[in-house]
C-alpha cells in the first residue's frame, strides 16, 4: 500500500490497562479504552478544535455483560440466555424488545456524559454462543441497538468488532468495523500467541474488503504478538496495512502500547533500585548519577523497588530497556525473586543495563541465562588485563581485590570493557556489554574521591555504556536546554536574607541593594521570593516589617519578575514538616516560632497567601514554590501545590567547575517522588559556590564555569543564575553576581521566566515522540511547552518544506536543534539542508506559524527586544508587522534582524525557483 493511502486511514489503538498511558495514546487519532477506569475524555482533547487531536472511545460490550459492570444486576433475569465460560459473563437476548433502550440509557448515556463521543462496540456475535438463539432476531436486536444509539446521541461515532452480518442493514451508519486476528492471534487456552491459519486469513480479509469496499467503513484488524517482540508486531502491522486496512498488534491483554499506523516510540526506561538502600529515590545512586545521562538520551527514568512486585514483563512498546542500580546484594528473601526475574527478561529480549552489582552473587541457573560463567574467589592483587575505550572516562580503573564480583563473560560476541587477574593468572570481567545489555559492577562504576567535598568521577563512560547496553537507537530527543535554537536563561532568587543589612556605605537593606543595583539594571526574567516569617509584621523582625515589605512589593511590581514563596519558616526537612516535627540541621537552620507545629498546608498555602494578600500586585499571582532546605518535597507537598495551580522547583546539585570536571557533577532534570515529578533547579546556587556562605563570597563568579561545562560538549542545562537575598549584602558577592550576569547575558540565549522552564521541564515527562509505519517520518504530540528536538547529526536534517509544526532548525554541540511551532508536529529527514526559508534562532518563543510554498509567517513573542536569525531568504523579502525588514547582518546564508519591540509578526514572501 502506498504512504500516500496510508496517510488517508486514522491511526486507532486500543488499551484497556487501569494505568493506560494517556499521553502516548495521544499520538493516535482514536484511542479505545476501558471508561470504568475512570479516564476523562473532555481533560484529554482539551484545547483541541473538536474534530482535530486524539479522541478517546469507550469500549463497551453488546452481546455479553460482565457481572462486575453497574449495570449489570438491573438486567432482568429473562434477558439472560447464556455465558461465556472465557470470560465468566453473561450472554444478553438482543431480540428483547426493551434492550435498545435499556443500553441506550444505562450503559451509553452516562459515558456520553462524561463526555465520550465515540464508542467500541464489542461481542456483537455473542448470541452465537447460546444454542437455540434465532440468529435473525439477534442480529435484528441488535441493528435496533445501534439505530438507537444515533438517533439519540446525535454525532456519535461507532466502531464494531465483527458483526459483518450488520452491515447491509447498516450501510453508512458504522464508522468502521474491527476483527481480531488476521496473521497473528492468542490461544486462550493454551495461553500462547499463535500465527492464524491460510483459510481463517483469507475468511477474514474477504468480510474486511466487504466492510470497506461495499459499506463503506474504515476496516481495523486487531493482532497480538508478546509484548517484547517489537519486530514482529512492526512486521505484522506492515503486512495488515498491504490489504489497506488499519492495523494495530498488541499484547494479548491489550494492557501495552501496540504498533498500528504509528509507533509510539518508547521515552522510559525502568529503573531498579533497592529502597533499602535509599528510602527516597532522590537519594539513591541510581538518581544521583544514572537518571542524568538517560535524561539527556531523551528517556524517563520509572523507578521499581525490588522489593516490592516486579512486572511479569517490560514492554518494548512501553520502555526502552531497563537500568538496575544495585550498592550490595538486595534482601535474602528478594534474591531468588530478582534473579529469576532477570533472567527472565534475558530470555524474552529485554535490554537490562547493570550498575554496581547484580544485587546478588551471579551463579546457577543466571549465569547461564546471562551467557557467565562463575569463577573462583580472587587471591592476592588484581591487575588490568585490559580495559576498554569506554573504562577509564573521568578517572582510571584502579584494581581492588575488595568487592570484585567472581565473574566473567562467557557468550560468544559479548565485549568485555575491563579484565582483571589474579596472582593464580585466573580472570574476572568486571564490565562487559553482551547480547542481552551489560554491567559495570563496584568499585568501578564511580570513584568517590578522598576529601571533606566528597567528589566523584565516572570510571566508564555513562553515555555511551547506556547507549550501547540498552541498544538505543538514534532518534530526535525531547531537549530541556534549549528554545527557539538559543541556549535558555532564567534567574530565580531564594528570599533567606531579605532583613540582611548590606555591608556598605548606607547600610541598606540588602534586599533593597538587590532591587535598586540587580533586578532594575538586569531586565530579564526573574523569580523572586520571601521567607514570610522573615518579612511579616508577626514574624522574627517586626521592626523591619514594613520596610521589607515595601521593598518586596516594589519588586513583585517589576514586569520582568514573577512572584514565588520560599515557605513560611524555611524548614529544612520537608519529610519532617509532613510529620509535624520541627528538626534543626547543621547546614540549615529552622526561623519556627516557639511552640509552632509544621504544617505543609502552613509552609506553602499560608505563606502564598500571605504574598497574595499583602505583597503582589492585585491579579498578579504567586505561581512557584522554590523549596528551602535540603529541597526534597515529599509527594505530599507536591500534591499540595499542585492542587494549589502552582509549580515548584529547587534542589539537584548541578556544581561541574574545572575543580569538579564530572558528569557527576550534574543533576537529573527532577525526581520522583511518588507519582508527582519534583523539578531540580538547573545550577545550584552561590551557597555552594561560597561554601556555605563563609567565603571566599566572590566565589559564585565560578558559577561561569558551571555555565561552561554544561554547555560542550553536550549542553546539559540551560543557564540559570540562582543565588539567594543576602547576595546583595556584601560587595565581593554583588560584584560577583554582576559578572556572572554580564557573562550570561553577552551569549545568545533565550530568556524565560523561570515557571516556564518549570513547564517544559514536566512536560518532558509526557511529550510523545512517534514514527509512521513506514519509518519515514516522525510525529511529535503533546508539546504544549517543551518545543525543541535535539536531532543527532547521523540523522541529517529536517525536511521542511514537507514538514508540519516545524520553524526551523540550529547547529548545537551535539546535532542540531529543531524548533517546534505547535504542540504537534510532524517532519521527515533527509541528508543534505534544506533550501526552504527557515527560522535558524530566536530570543522569542514561536507563537504560531503559517508556510505555504511562497510564505513564512512567524509570530515570535520575547521578554526582551526581540532577535532572531532567518536562514535562506535570499529570495524573500521581509517584513515586521507590515514594515519592511532589513538584516543588520548577513552571514553563511543567514540573516541576522533586531527589533526594538519585544513581539512581532514576520513576514516572508519568497520568489519561487
Amino acid at each position: 500500500m502506498t504512504a500516500a493511502r496510508a496517510a488517508d486511514l486514522p491511526s486507532i489503538a486500543l488499551h484497556y490497562g487501569k494505568q493506560a498511558p494517556l499521553a502516548s495514546l495521544k499520538a493516535f487519532d482514536i484511542a479505545v479504552v476501558e471508561p470504568d477506569h475512570g479516564f476523562d475524555p473532555v481533560a484529554y482533547r482539551a484545547g483541541k478544535a473538536e474534530g482535530t487531536g486524539s479522541e478517546l472511545f469507550a469500549y463497551v460490550a453488546v452481546g455479553e455483560v460482565h457481572p462486575s459492570r453497574g449495570y449489570a444486576s438491573r438486567i432482568p433475569a429473562a434477558w439472560r440466555i447464556g455465558s461465556n465460560a472465557d470470560w465468566q459473563s453473561i450472554v444478553i437476548d438482543q431480540a428483547q424488545p426493551d434492550w435498545p433502550a435499556f443500553f441506550a440509557e444505562q450503559v451509553i448515556a452516562p459515558l456520553w456524559a462524561r463526555g465520550y463521543r465515540g464508542f467500541f462496540l464489542d461481542t456483537l456475535d455473542s448470541y452465537h454462543l447460546v444454542k437455540n438463539a434465532d440468529p435473525a432476531a439477534q442480529q435484528a436486536g441488535l441493528v435496533a441497538v445501534i439505530r438507537l444509539m444515533r438517533t439519540r446521541f446525535p454525532g456519535i461515532r461507532l466502531i464494531m468488532n465483527r458483526g459483518f452480518e450488520l452491515l447491509p442493514a447498516l450501510r453508512g451508519e458504522v464508522f468502521a468495523v474491527a476483527a481480531e486476528s488476521l496473521y497473528r492471534g492468542w490461544d486462550a487456552k493454551k495461553k500462547r500467541y499463535v500465527e492464524v491459519s491460510q483459510a481463517d486469513r483469507d475468511w477474514l480479509l474477504g468480510q474486511l474488503g466487504a466492510a470497506r469496499d461495499q459499506y463503506g467503513a474504515t476496516v481495523l484488524a486487531i493482532d497480538y504478538v508478546a509484548p517484547t517482540d517489537r519486530a514482529l508486531a512492526r512486521a505484522t502491522a506492515q503486512r495488515i496495512l498491504s490489504h489497506g486496512i488499519v492495523p494495530y498488534v498488541t499484547d494479548a491483554a491489550l494492557e501495552t502500547t501496540g504498533v498500528g499506523l504509528i509507533e509510539v516510540l518508547p521515552r522510559k526506561v525502568m529503573f531498579l533500585y533497592n529502597a533499602r538502600e535509599s528510602t527516597r529515590i532522590n537519594a539513591s545512586n541510581a538518581h544521583r548519577y544514572a537518571e542524568m545521562p538517560v535524561n539527556h538520551m531523551g528517556y524517563v527514568a520509572e523507578y521499581v523497588d525490588v522489593n516490592g512486585p516486579l512486572p511479569d514483563a517490560v514492554s518494548a512498546g512501553d520502555y526502552a530497556g531497563v537500568v538496575a542500580w544495585f550498592d550490595g546484594y538486595v534482601p535474602p528473601d528478594r534474591t531468588g525473586a530478582l534473579s529469576n526475574w532477570l533472567a527472565a527478561r534475558i530470555a524474552d529480549g529485554t535490554r537490562v543495563a547493570v550498575f554496581g552489582s547484580f544485587g546478588f552473587q551471579p551463579a546457577g541457573s543466571f549465569v547461564r541465562a546471562a551467557g557467565l560463567d562463575d569463577a573462583a574467589p580472587p587471591k592476592g592483587a588484581l591487575k588490568v588485563v585490559s580495559a576498554d575505550a569506554l573504562v577509564g572516562y573521568e578517572s582510571p580503573a584502579l584494581p581492588e581485590r575488595r568487592g570484585v564480583e567472581p565473574i566473567r563473560v562467557s557468550a560468544p560476541g559479548a565485549r568485555t570493557l575491563l579484565r582483571l587477574s589474579d596472582a593464580n593468572g585466573t580472570y574476572y570481567d568486571a564490565a562487559a556489554l553482551t547480547g542481552w545489555g551489560g554491567y559495570v559492577l563496584n568499585p568501578f562504576v564511580v570513584r568517590v574521591l578522598p576529601g571533606d567535598d566528597e567528589q566523584s568521577r565516572w570510571i566508564v563512560d555513562p553515555f555511551a555504556f547506556i547507549r550501547q547496553a540498552l541498544a538505543l537507537p538514534a532518534l530526535p530527543v525531547a531537549d530541556t536546554t534549549t528554545a527557539a535554537g538559543r541556549r535558555m536563561f532564567f534567574a530565580h532568587i531564594d528570599g533567606d536574607g531579605f532583613p540582611s543589612r548590606a555591608e556598605m556605605p548606607g547600610r541598606r537593606l540588602a534586599a533593597e541593594v538587590l532591587l535598586d543595583d540587580v533586578l532594575k539594571r538586569y531586565a530579564v526574567p526573574h523569580a523572586m521570593s520571601v521567607i514570610e516569617i522573615e518579612t511579616s509584621p508577626q514574624g522574627a523582625y517586626p521592626k523591619e516589617s514594613s520596610l521589607m515589605e515595601e521593598v518586596a512589593r516594589r519588586m513583585f511590581a517589576l514586569p520582568h519578575v514573577e512572584i514565588a514563596s520560599h515557605s513560611y519558616t524555611h524548614p529544612f526537612f520537608w519529610d519532617s514538616v509532613e510529620r509535624g516535627e520541627v528538626r534543626e540541621s547543621l547546614q540549615g537552620y529552622s526561623l519556627a516560632p516557639k511552640g509552632y507545629v509544621p504544617s505543609l498546608q502552613r509552609e506553602i498555602l499560608g505563606s502564598s497567601e500571605y504574598i497574595r494578600s499583602r505583597l503582589a500586585p492585585p491579579g498578579k499571582p504567586v505561581g512557584l514554590m522554590l523549596w528551602t532546605g535540603d529541597a526534597s518535597p515529599t509527594e505530599a507537598a507536591l500534591d499540595i501545590v499542585d492542587a494549589a495551580g502552582m509549580l515548584q522547583m529547587n534542589g539537584g546539585f548541578t556544581v561541574a567547575t574545572r575543580n569538579y570536571a564530572s558528569l557527576a557533577a550534574v543533576s537529573a532534570l527532577g525526581a520522583w517522588q511518588g507519582r508527582r515529578f519534583h523539578v531540580h533547579a538547573p545550577i545550584m546556587n552561590e551557597n555552594v559556590y561560597t561554601n556555605l556562605w563563609t567565603g571566599p563570597f566572590y566565589g559564585f563568579e565560578r558559577v561561569i564555569e558551571t555555565f561552561d561545562y554544561t554547555a560542550a560538549p553536550r549542553r546539559l542545562k540551560p543557564i540559570n543564575i540562582y543565588y539567594h537575598t543576602y547576595s546583595a549584602s556584601k560587595r565581593a558577592a554583588l560584584d560577583a553576581l554582576h559578572k556572572v550576569y554580564r557573562h550570561a547575558l553577552a551569549q545568545d540565549v533565550h530568556p524565560v521566566f523561570p515557571s516556564e522552564y518549570v513547564r517544559i521541564a514536566m512536560n518532558f515527562n509526557d511529550l510523545v515522540l512517534a514514527r509512521s509505519l513506514d519509518g519515514q517520518r516522525y510525529l511529535v504530540r503533546n508539546a504544549p511547552h517543551l518545543r525543541t528536538l535535539r536531532l543527532p547529526a547521523e540523522l541529517g536534517y529536517p525536511d521542511l518544506a514537507a514538514a508540519s509544526g516545524v520553524a526551523g532548525f540550529n547547529a548545537g554541540p551535539e546535532g542540531r536543534y529543531l524548533h517546534l511551532a505547535a504542540d504537534q508536529a510532524n517532519f521527515g529527514l533527509q541528508p543534505t539542508a534544506p533550501a526552504a526559508p527557515a527560522l535558524s534562532s530566536s530570543n522569542g518563543r514561536i507563537a504560531a506559524m503559517t508556510r505555504d510554498s511562497d510564505r513564512l509567517v512567524l509570530d515570535l513573542r520575547a521578554h526582551v527586544p526581540l532577535e532572531f536569525v532567518l536562514a535562506n531568504i535570499d529570495q524573500c523579502t521581509a517584513s515586521a508587522d507590515g514594515k519592511a525588514l532589513k538584516p543588520y547582518r548577513r552571514d553563511a546564508g543567514l540573516s541576522h534582524f533586531r527589533l526594538t519591540a519585544h513581539a512581532a509578526t514576520i513576514e516572508l514572501r519568497c520568489r519561487l525557483a
